[in-house]
């Protein structure tokens, strides 16, 4: 079992190397007067973390609301 848990992690440490190298383009994002110039691998990453808070964050909402409705 955890020779498998090594594996998948060498496997999925592999695929983020490659997609970073193949995405090292800059890309400048625009928002109202702002601007940043980021890596788009970075920015895939950035987003993908907020996006996961955000789902946490509703769910969690979502959940103590549940709760309050049934009582």
């Amino acid at each position: 079992m955890q020779q498998t848990k090594f594996i998948l992690g060498v496997t999925l440490l592999l695929l983020l190397v490659i997609f970073t190298a193949q995405n090292t383009e800059i890309v400048t994002i625009t928002f109202f007067f702002w601007k940043l110039s980021i890596s788009r691998a970075l920015m895939v990453f950035f987003v993908l973390a907020i996006g996961i808070v955000i789902g946490l964050l509703v769910g969690t909402w979502q959940a103590s609301h549940r709760e309050k409705r049934d009582q």
